[in-house]
């Protein structure tokens, strides 16, 4: 192999030619955009339509800071800023592999106990969007009845302290109220979270959470800034060794690559306060039927996550794929989906809900994708309440089938017991981890245990019909194996 060239800018001519990089000058780039939470996906999915912008000859006036508010993100910040933020992108497909180099972003605020550098980045003139993936348990909601929570320690301090807050949402009241103070207007908040109704969720918490501390500040913000509401998609695994080794594969020394299927949707409400990019130039879809499109994405993909991972985890496969090619768990899949959940989905003008479901099958199954068990799992207290419970009230209230849901949370109440049938140990996978351990422990003789968690079910707790379904699904995974209750579903027993 040839010597490996250390990512920056002043090696992008050096780069193999099959390496697509910016084709735009990085120094003339300014700063439109700070984006709160700089992952995987926002590193494959926001900053590409934007890099592709550029690559245009477009919007150069949009450029992105990154900030997070995380001592993760702070490595995170070291590593990019080691290679002046930019970013490796490799499309992995059955039909090939391809690398390119996005250069949308162009610095990082220091990550800060009071985080002032975010607060004076988020004040300046310039920011005039602020986009977020702080994940869907990342917003303080009660989990059972979707509202704000004010009791949360965090959300209590920044009330008590807005100029020296812990979250991300403390740091933008805060520099709301500073903006507003300076004349400097408001921004446009776009949450790009797997939530129904991000936008709308993201300002009831910046509302809320200023009407703690200054009334007066929330109902500015209420009545100047936009939230538009906004639906993604693109498959993102984490990085790890061997990822890094595609990379180098390439000739690239990059310390955080990140590698993504071939496909990508972004559509978003066109409610901006303050102007935006032309993201539609890059392939974005402006729409007012946003809460369409997410309600098909988040029942049919974010669910089927869910429906193949805790599965998954119980019996020690690896990937998503591998359990799309597992004879009962791939039958599990396509069952729920076909019976239980493509029906209470809308379609679009565009896409009919199983039309929709063959290109997530398709997707899922791509082996290329080394999407794992494990990071799909993770946090399924919020998962489950947002991508499957929905589904599961519209079967009980129309009287459709329901039982492969309840199956589903019968898996995933093993999956929290913490042990692999293989009797491995199943690690700490969700920030409720230690009540949901003691709910499985519970469940294991009295099965009603896990649904009495009202935080996640709510009333469903109290539906006797799910109760029946549920005890009947876990008791038979604990007297015979996951296998043989996946198998007794498929086979409609």
């Amino acid at each position: 192999m040839d010597e490996l060239i250390a990512l920056s800018d002043a090696t992008l001519s050096r780069l193999p030619s099959h390496v697509r990089r910016p084709r735009y000058d990085r120094s003339a780039l300014s700063p439109g955009i700070v984006h709160i939470g700089v992952g995987n996906f926002h590193r494959a999915h926001q900053a590409w339509y934007l890099h592709r912008l550029f690559d245009a000859g477009l919007c150069h006036d949009w450029a992105i800071i990154g900030a997070g508010v995380r001592l993760n993100d702070a490595a995170q910040r070291e590593k990019l800023l080691a290679q002046d933020c930019l970013t490796t992108l490799i499309e992995l497909d059955p039909r090939g592999t391809s690398a390119e180099v996005v250069g949308s972003m162009t610095g990082f605020a220091a990550v800060e106990d009071d985080n002032r550098s975010l607060i004076a980045y988020l004040t300046a003139p310039s920011t005039r969007i602020v986009t977020l993936t702080v994940t869907e348990g990342g917003y303080f909601q009660e989990a059972a009845s979707g509202g704000f929570d004010a009791d949360h320690p965090d959300i209590r301090h920044d009330a008590a302290n807005p100029g020296r807050p812990r979250t991300a949402f403390g740091a933008m009241v805060e520099a709301l109220r500073r903006r507003r103070h300076h004349g400097h207007g408001p921004f446009t908040g776009l949450s790009c979270d797997n939530l129904q109704g991000n936008g709308a969720i993201l300002r009831r918490t910046l509302v809320s959470l200023a009407a703690m501390s200054d009334p007066d500040l929330a109902d500015w913000i209420a009545g100047t800034c936009s939230f538009p509401n906004s639906m993604v998609d693109c498959i993102v695994p984490a990085t790890g060794p061997e990822e890094l080794g595609i990379a180098r594969g390439f000739g690239i020394d990059d310390r955080a690559p990140v590698t993504h299927e071939r496909f990508r949707q972004w559509v978003i409400e066109d409610a901006f306060c303050t102007g935006r990019p032309d993201w539609d130039a890059a392939g974005a879809v402006f729409s007012d039927r946003v809460h369409d499109y997410e309600a098909m994405k988040l029942r049919i993909l974010n669910a089927g996550h869910q429906v193949l991972a805790n599965a998954g985890e119980l019996l020690s496969l690896d990937t998503i794929s591998d359990c799309m090619a597992h004879p009962l768990v791939g039958a599990m899949f396509a069952k729920v989906q076909h019976d239980e959940i493509v029906p209470h989905v809308r379609a679009l003008p565009d896409m009919a809900a199983p039309d929709y479901l063959e290109v997530v099958s398709r997707r899922f199954a791509n082996p290329r994708i080394i999407d794992t068990v494990r990071r799909v799992a993770f946090d399924g207290s919020a998962r489950h309440a947002g991508f499957l419970l929905p589904t599961l009230r519209d079967a009980l209230a129309s009287g459709a089938s329901f039982h492969g849901l309840a199956l589903v949370e019968a898996l995933w109440a093993r999956m929290c017991f913490g042990e692999r049938e293989d009797g491995s140990r199943i690690e700490a996978n969700d920030p409720k981890w230690p009540a949901l351990q003691a709910a499985a422990r519970s469940a294991r003789q009295t099965p009603a245990a896990w649904l009495a968690q009202s935080d996640i079910y709510g009333d469903l707790g109290a539906d006797t019909r799910l109760v029946e379904a549920f005890d009947r699904a876990l008791k038979r995974i604990w007297r015979s194996g996951s296998k043989a209750a996946i198998e007794a579903y498929v086979s409609g027993q």
